[in-house]
């Protein structure tokens, strides 16, 4: 089963745990981080892993003309149903059914890690960014998809006791408030993203990688990524 798939089997877990408000670290405190990174809105904004599309009418909402793409059909079925007269579209994301040099910005926002097929995924972005587009993305920060805390505490040690360098397919099961839901993901290297970043002709212009802010700290484990990455962002520019 490839990543797509495992998704379209868990899409309707991920519609509840992703419209619960603040219920994870998308409502408390990662989305603004992310959308800090965004140029402001252009002419196209394409919106790549899209899901059931909540960043995707917050986009919206925030002025981009937003064309969602997602390879569950589960998921852009939510994403239309929630807001008919936003444009999702059905597509492997290695193969974006739009024309070349029709977009100024595309973001992949906790998708690129879900895809199998990233390196064509990236190329295939800078095919349909115009001169000057900007990619954005976020990823698990790839030291987190390949260690763990031994403990909840906020001063536990963090151990990485597989392999960072090659890449390998994990599941994380979380349970959460009364839901539950499987993540399918790949643990790749940052190098792999560069690499193909590199590959594709786009040039790294920022990357971050934010803490948990104070406000967002809800017990006093939550300090643990006071310490390391949850997530990294990144900005390249097609020359």
């Amino acid at each position: 089963m490839d990543l797509s798939d495992s998704w379209e089997v868990e899409a309707e877990h991920w519609i509840k745990w992703a419209r619960a408000p603040g219920h994870d670290s998308y409502w408390r405190h990662h989305r603004d981080q992310f959308v800090r990174l965004l140029p402001p809105p252009g002419q196209r904004t394409v919106d790549l892993g899209c899901g059931e599309g909540r960043l995707t009418r917050h986009l919206k909402g925030l002025g981009h003309a937003v064309v969602g793409i997602d390879a569950s059909p589960t998921l852009v079925a939510a994403a239309r149903d929630m807001d008919p007269s936003m444009d999702i579209r059905l597509a492997d994301a290695a193969s974006i059914p739009l024309d070349a040099t029709c977009a100024d910005l595309v973001i992949a926002f906790m998708s690129l890690h879900d895809i199998d097929a990233m390196p064509a995924t990236i190329k295939d972005v800078a095919r349909i960014l115009v001169p000057g587009g900007r990619f954005c993305l976020a990823i698990v920060h790839p030291i987190n998809s390949c260690g763990r805390f031994e403990a909840s505490t906020a001063d536990a040690r963090f151990v990485i006791s597989g392999d960072y360098l090659h890449p390998f397919r994990y599941s994380d099961t979380v349970e959460s408030d009364g839901l539950s839901m499987t993540f399918h993901s790949e643990h790749r290297p940052i190098e792999a993203y560069f690499v193909a970043l590199e590959q594709a002709g786009l040039l790294v212009e920022a990357l971050r990688e934010p803490s948990v802010p104070d406000p967002a700290i809800v017990s006093p484990a939550g300090r643990r990524w006071q310490r390391l990455p949850l997530f990294l962002h990144l900005r390249a520019r097609r020359p």
